[in-house]
């Protein structure tokens, strides 16, 4: 502003020195014009008598933009009949007079009141006139004059367009013309540089370039490629005042798009094509189809395909498709398996048109060989695609349509097809397929974050002939639906100096976090980080939306110390872009550490930051006494707890008597049931479903009801079994001390002997269990059941 004001002060010094100049015959007195004076002699001797004008003006000049405290001094009117005595009254009309214009009617002052912009108005055409003040006689007829205002450099250079588009060929010559940009500017261009424009580029080099006069965009590289780079974004700016420093400048953006020549020849992906043909297949069926693959569009991308050579130009034949660009072979005349089972073709693609300039770059044609197998007609049905792609809603209910494949028998016979899933390719039975017509559903909802694509394999067979069968690959996609909420991307943790708090924040963020979101880019970002409503006015910390999927914690004080508090959580809500959104609250853990002066960690500890200013040395002293006594009482514990440890077996001679039962009849065995009924051998409450549990060692002795003991001469031996299975089931004493299986038959054939040790006890056996002695206190009771012969003889 302070420049705009020291421009505007000169241009008005400027302007007052062309008054000075205007005004300079008034003062010297010459070409003061007057109503009295001189006569001229005319042609034939007649005097003329001239009346001179009793105004004293030239063309008067105003600075645009002026706002200064006062009002402009435009010019000053004088009359020569003016004799400064006050009866002469100045009269001002015309365009701005009155509002714009206002005159001194004494003086004939002109002045301006208001700030004129030469671009709204470049003139203003005014009429003055002197009248006698007390009759308002006009003294002298009205004299027209005009107000011209002066320009100043206060309009920037404007494009007629803010954007612009132009197309030249690929691979043009260097200095190819582009496109022409043209900026005007408001300022007048017959006064200074205001208007005088030049034109540079600012984005787009080394490939284009501009004129600096005329603003006509150039071609600056060769041989630029569209296969390569199709389109180039360019940046013009143009500058008035000449382009030298201080002018004003715009720009405009130009999106430059190389259009295809064809300067590419067609190519055939593969040297060798295989295909088949059966036998009863009609003529004008298709074979197979070939493509050159050519990378220019339009009609520089055509290409047409030709059977050349072959030992089976007669029977094929091929056409162009031209909305798919293939060479489609069809069968010309019927085969014979049995005659000639292979053919063999050469087939040539050609580009239709031919630019002359680039023939060098030719020849703009390919070969391939195709290889064609006639099949027998006994064939496999064939699916009417060569694979399919379906798609599928993640979090579809079970039983939704993916999509249908289509087989048919080629075979004269046309069987029915029936559809079937190889079940290799989906473990997981997420498909099934009717059939009858190929319909694929789905049997339970998918999930496109554990799988965004499944590939399974359809069997199409014949009803009649199992074994023709045909299989076909089936890509089933699983879109994208917003059902997961963005996470952080890492284990944030962030850090935090302790400070005074007269030290002023850090710009720095905390942390700097991203978040991670496992549904698709659609349903993903824009992430929007932020504070939950309860905390969003934080007096600790705050969160900023980075913008770009990031966001910076900063701290809102100073001033933390670990004394205090060494460790903040700080909830952070994530929302993500998907429809609708879904968003997740995360927790960011901050610690307050020491640092040193430039701000590097030196401890994160708080613990021993306290202990050292809250604790002296024999307290600790103390402590860590205390800790090594109470480790060794319980070390003395658990040793005296082992050496004294009961047996888990309770053993009463008593109770042994009373088990042990002596059979004289061995019986027929597992298979004998005439003898007697293998079922009362069961637990009666097993066969009801239930099998009580005694898995912990009760801390008291169980003392058994006499009334259930039977007489031990009854030779009813259902009731006594079904006594003692009541008393070891209500026994919490009885080993073992875990779940009891009981099994009440073993199996046909079994062979297996009895395992009771019962038995083992009351028989002559040559084992020696002296080695249990020496097995520890923990087989003690086992040691004495079993110990030597001579032991149980002296019990004896």
């Amino acid at each position: 502003m302070k420049e705009n004001y020291c421009l505007q002060a000169a241009l008005v010094c400027l302007g007052m020195l062309c008054h000075s100049q205007a005004f300079a015959p008034e003062r010297r007195g010459h070409l003061r014009p007057s109503f009295h004076g001189h006569h001229e002699k005319g042609k034939e001797g007649q005097v003329l008598q001239r009346s001179k004008r009793g105004w004293v003006w030239n063309q008067f000049f105003v600075i645009e933009e002026y706002t200064g405290p006062d009002p402009v001094l435009v010019g000053r009117l004088h009359s020569d009949i003016d004799s400064g005595d006050g009866n002469i009254k100045y009269i001002l009309s015309g365009e701005g007079a009155g509002t714009i214009f206002v005159i001194d009617d004494k003086s004939g002052n002109i002045h301006a009141t208001k700030t004129l912009d030469r671009e709204e108005r470049a003139q203003y055409t005014l009429m003055a006139q002197a009248v006698d003040r007390d009759t308002n006689r006009p003294l002298e007829p009205p004299s027209e004059f005009i107000v011209k205002v002066q320009d100043i450099n206060d309009n920037p250079p404007e494009f007629l367009h803010e954007t612009y588009h132009a197309n030249v060929p690929e691979r043009s010559n260097v200095g190819t013309s582009v496109i022409q940009v043209t900026a005007s500017d408001a300022d007048d261009p017959t006064y200074g540089n205001s208007a005088k424009l030049v034109y540079s580029i600012l984005e787009g080099q080394p490939y284009f370039s501009v004129e600096a006069q005329t603003g006509i965009i150039r071609t600056a590289l060769p041989n630029m490629d569209r296969e390569a780079k199709e389109e180039y974004h360019v940046v013009i700016q143009a500058k008035d005042m000449g382009g030298h420093m201080g002018g004003l400048s715009g720009t405009t953006k130009v999106t430059i798009t190389l259009t295809d020549v064809n300067d590419n020849p067609p190519k055939f992906p593969q040297s060798v094509y295989q295909m088949s043909v059966s036998e009863a297949a009609v003529p004008g069926e298709e074979v197979g189809r070939v493509k050159a693959k050519d990378p220019d569009i339009g009609e520089n991308g055509l290409v047409t395909y030709n059977i050349v050579d072959g030992d089976g130009m007669e029977s094929f034949e091929i056409t162009t498709d031209y909305e798919t660009q293939e060479g489609v072979i069809k069968l010309k005349k019927p085969v014979d398996f049995e005659t000639k089972r292979a053919y063999s073709l050469k087939v040539e693609a050609a580009n239709v048109h031919i630019d002359p300039k680039f023939i060098s770059n030719g020849p703009f044609k390919d070969t391939v060989t195709v290889k064609i197998a006639v099949e027998d007609a006994d064939e496999p049905p064939m699916f009417l695609a060569p694979s399919y792609i379906h798609e599928v809603q993640e979090n579809a209910a079970a039983g939704t349509v993916v999509g249908r494949v289509h087989a048919k028998d080629p075979d004269a016979a046309n069987s029915p097809i029936r559809y079937s899933i190889d079940r290799h390719t989906d473990l997981d039975r997420f498909f099934t397929i009717n059939p009858e017509d190929g319909f694929i559903k789905t049997t339970k909802p998918l999930d496109r974050e554990e799988t965004a694509w499944l590939n399974i394999t359809v069997f199409a067979a014949e009803i009649h002939n199992r074994h023709q069968e045909a299989k076909v690959p089936v890509a089933i996609r699983v879109l994208d639906v917003n059902d997961n909420a963005p996470k952080f991307a890492a284990p944030y943790e962030g850090f935090i100096c302790e400070s005074d708090q007269t030290k002023p924040l850090s710009n720095q963020p905390i942390v700097t976090i991203s978040a991670d979101d496992k549904d698709d880019t659609a349903n993903g970002p824009r992430f929007i980080f932020s504070l939950p409503p309860e905390i969003i006015h934080n007096p600790n910390f705050t969160v900023r939306d980075n913008r770009d999927n990031t966001a910076g914690v900063y701290a809102r004080r100073g001033g933390f110390s670990r004394q205090k508090q060494d460790l903040y959580l700080l909830p952070i809500v994530i929302s993500d872009g998907g429809i609708p959104p879904m968003s997740s609250t995360n927790t960011l853990t901050i610690k307050v550490c020491g640092c040193d002066v430039n701000g590097a960690l030196l401890s994160c500890n708080a613990e021993a930051y306290i202990l050292n200013a809250g604790l002296s040395t024999g307290a600790l002293i103390a402590i860590l006494a205390c800790i090594v006594i109470l480790l060794v009482i319980v070390v003395l514990f658990v040793t005296l707890r082992r050496q004294k440890k009961e047996p888990l077996i309770v053993f009463e001679e008593e109770d042994v008597r009373e088990n042990i039962i002596t059979y004289d009849d061995e019986g027929g065995g597992e298979e004998d049931t005439e003898a007697f009924d293998i079922a009362t051998l069961q637990n009666p409450d097993g066969i009801n479903g239930f099998i009580p549990r005694k898995d912990i060692k009760p801390e008291y002795q169980y003392m058994p009801r006499p009334g259930l003991r039977p007489a031990p001469n009854s030779v009813d031996v259902d009731d006594f079994i079904n006594t003692r299975i009541q008393e070891a089931d209500n026994d919490p004493t009885a080993p073992p001390y875990d779940s009891i299986q009981i099994y009440g038959y073993e199996g046909r054939g079994s062979v297996a002997g009895s395992l009771s040790s019962l038995e083992s006890a009351t028989t002559d056996s040559d084992l020696d269990y002296d080695y249990l002695q020496n097995w520890g206190p923990r087989f003690k009771k086992l040691a004495d059941l079993y110990g030597s012969k001579d032991t149980f003889d002296d019990d004896s």
